[in-house]
């Protein structure tokens, strides 16, 4: 595929570049292009369109039949969004017309003109603005609610920590963002916090939120989701005018999701984590923040801006992948940063069929096909381990199979799924003879990484919900993927190592006693991977010291520096209560020591504690998210009972805890009558996820029931040791 081609196709066919944002009016759409001079807005023609698989007559339309079977007939709608809009709802009562149409006007300009955002740019181009507020209530309506600093950095060096009357911070902010023009304006927990309150509080005093380009105020959409993985968030999306919003918060958990190396989605916990959080980082409780600022208002300004700083930094680890996957599909950087992977290989190909006059396929109806092979063959404490992963397993096997949807008529999708593989695999040579911490080196890596996600989509595009599915070719492909990877295990057998876990394109092994170095490592994968077909490439995928093996995708790796990689929730889950959560992470620590005598003595000494009531009770409360899924539980009942006469409503997050009469209560209300009982027996529960590591042979001697109260000596009788 020449490069002229595999540009048109992946990028769009119009050349323009650096157009940094879009609106949509009726019938015309304003680009707004950085250039030297700041930002200059060019006016283009908009036509609003919608397909359909049989013809349509609407006012003033046009309609045009394109080639080929499924949605054909091609209307558009000179006279504006309004006459597109009357059409679709006309539509809505014939149930037996099939349509494709999208809701975004935008998505729908740039698929139909062939432009992309941000072509010609680096991620470093873009200017960025990251807000954050300190505020003296969590509700923005509520008595007394207000905010009290607004902190502001941006990527040219620019920050600030803003203070005074509320409404005189609020003006200065408009002011601030409208003298320093964002492209990008970004926050963690923006969506659900920040913005929010800052408009409710514009609102309650009468300031004009103008945070849009041209002093156009924001406005609120309507709820869609946030794909994080396989799961999606629902969330209410604020618009900037002319900008985009960028939530730290979602990004770092779409980031994350493969990874799974964060216990906290937290701003404070990501930097930690991630080596981003200034080495004089300022934390401070944010129940007292209204108290500490009285008595030390520096110290909470150095705490907000650094706040900013650690957002603009995590925002510069996990957003360039989403920016440059903006430079290829048809939508705005701040819808590419919550859809999902499919829905963008499918934006590609509807612009390119419709630019080749060619109709769009409907969806083909859902069929069952297998999944990815997955075993564990060992568990307990296994050292060494090395991981060998075939690198973009299914994507090779569709290119090595010529496996592709069978109403691809145009042949697009083999010939781009190879460029883009040969594009990512020249980004990542161009990227090794980049200098570190350069332009250069992170331009080349977030190209590559935006090659790799899209590389990867193709094949769960042809097994999910769109137009060029096809389930009979995504069962060829996880068929084959499921006999290259048994082979490999088998293979790493013969060879003298021990299967511990397959994961449908990788497998976890300990190597044979003769391989031991990293050098040994590399050459040992490198002759099991050298028996798989041509185009099938086996690579050397990590190295560590001990791996703790549990049950499927469930497992902690130690690295030979000690750090370690916590995967599955069964280890480390977000929903539970402190004291489990910190008694498996101390639990983990002294397996990978060999410390079991100690482990066990560590389980002995917190069950005493915990039937001596000298737990403190915010490690024995659970921290829930006020939802209608959570007051529809089976905890509704008593939940309701516990806050009833609080000041919460859904959204809000409370700390509950189990009484001894089997009631909840909240954290503030308690009165040293935590149920000591229940919180003993699920230390215990906590303790049999670690089944699997110590072995059926020792978990009861390791970790015994505790007794129920009524089977307790007397207390004066006790001795320390109550299982005796």
């Amino acid at each position: 595929m020449s490069d002229a081609k595999f540009d048109q196709i992946l990028r769009g066919a119009d050349p323009r570049e650096c157009i940094v944002a879009l609106e949509t009016g009726d019938r015309d759409a304003t680009l707004f292009i950085r250039n030297a001079d700041g930002v200059s807005q060019v006016s283009v023609p908009f036509v609003p369109w919608l397909i359909t698989d049989s013809a349509q007559s609407f006012p003033g339309a046009e309609v045009t039949e394109l080639e080929g079977e499924g949605h054909r007939f091609l209307t558009r709608f000179p006279s504006g969004w309004r006459a597109y809009q009357e059409a679709k709802r006309a539509l809505r009562d014939t149930p037996q017309v099939s349509v494709m149409q999208y809701g975004s006007a935008a998505k729908q300009f740039l698929i139909a003109g062939g432009y992309t955002l941000f072509k010609g740019m680096a991620f470093d181009d873009v200017v960025r603005m990251q807000i954050d507020i300190e505020t003296t209530s969590l509700d923005p309506m509520a008595v007394g609610a207000g905010i009290f600093l607004i902190s502001i950095s941006d990527t040219r060096g620019f920050q600030t920590v803003l203070s005074g009357t509320e409404s005189s911070m609020l003006r200065e902010l408009l002011a601030i963002v409208a003298e320093r023009d964002p492209d990008v304006i970004e926050g963690h927990n923006f969506y659900s916090f920040d913005a929010p309150y800052i408009l409710a509080r514009c609102a309650d005093l009468g300031v004009a939120p103008t945070f849009g380009r041209l002093g156009v105020p924001a406005s609120v959409g309507m709820e869609r989701n946030c794909a994080i993985g396989g799961n999606s968030r629902p969330y209410t999306p604020i618009y900037f005018h002319g900008r985009h919003i960028l939530d730290t918060l979602f990004q770092v958990q779409r980031f994350d999701w493969a990874k799974a190396q964060l216990s906290s989605y937290g701003l404070k916990e990501c930097a930690q984590t991630y080596g981003i959080a200034p080495p004089d980082r300022v934390y401070l409780d944010r129940s007292d923040i209204v108290e500490i600022y009285k008595a030390d208002p520096e110290k909470v300004k150095t705490y907000a801006l650094q706040d900013v700083q650690e957002t603009g930094a995590l925002a510069a680890l996990v957003a360039p992948t989403e920016f440059y996957q903006t430079q290829m599909v048809p939508d705005t950087f701040q819808s590419v940063a919550v859809t999902g992977s499919g829905e963008k290989i499918n934006s590609i190909f509807v612009r390119e069929y419709l630019r080749q006059g060619r109709a769009i396929p409907k969806q083909k109806p859902s069929k069952p096909y297998p999944g990815g092979y997955t075993e564990v063959r060992v568990t307990g404490v296994i050292r060494p381990i090395v991981k060998a992963d075939v690198e973009s397993l299914y994507p090779s096997l569709m290119l090595v199979n010529k496996i592709a949807p069978a109403s691809d008529s145009l042949g697009v999708f083999l010939p781009l799924l190879a460029e883009l593989t040969n594009r990512r695999l020249e980004a990542k040579r161009k990227l090794k003879t980049a200098g570190e911490d350069t332009h250069e080196h992170h331009y080349w890596d977030g190209l590559q990484n935006s090659f790799k996600t899209l590389i990867n989509s193709f094949y769960g595009y042809i097994g999910g919900p769109f137009y060029f599915n096809d389930f009979d070719a995504a069962r060829r492909v996880t068929e084959a993927g499921q006999e290259i990877v048994k082979q490999i295990a088998a293979d790493l057998e013969t060879h003298g190592s021990r299967v511990i876990e397959i994961d449908t394109d990788g497998v976890y092994f300990q190597p044979p006693p003769d391989v031991r170095t990293p050098e040994e490592e590399y050459v040992y994968v490198d002759k099991i991977g050298s028996a798989l077909p041509q185009g099938i490439r086996l690579a050397h995928d990590g190295s560590y010291a001990a791996m703790i093996s549990l049950k499927m995708k469930n497992y902690v790796l130690e690295e030979h520096g000690g750090r370690k990689i916590f995967k599955g929730s069964s280890l480390r889950s977000r929903s539970d209560e402190r004291y489990g959560r910190r008694f498996l992470n101390d639990a983990v620590d002294l397996l990978l020591a060999d410390r079991l005598d100690d482990l066990a003595q560590l389980y002995k000494d917190l069950i005493v504690k915990i039937e001596a009531d000298q737990m403190p009770i915010d490690q024995l409360a659970k921290r829930e998210r006020v939802t209608e899924k959570f007051l529809n539980s089976e905890m509704r009942k008593r939940a309701a009972e516990a806050i009833k006469n609080a000041d919460i409503k859904q959204g809000d997050f409370v700390a509950l805890y189990q009484r001894a009469d089997k009631s909840l209560a909240l954290l503030e209300d308690y009165n040293h009558d935590a149920d000591t009982e229940y919180y003993a027996a699920k230390l215990h529960k906590f303790a049999s996820r670690l089944r699997e590591a110590v072995g059926e042979d020792q978990f009861d001697t390791l970790f015994p029931k505790p007794l129920p109260i009524k089977k307790r000596p007397d207390p004066s009788q006790m001795t320390m040791d109550l299982f005796g």
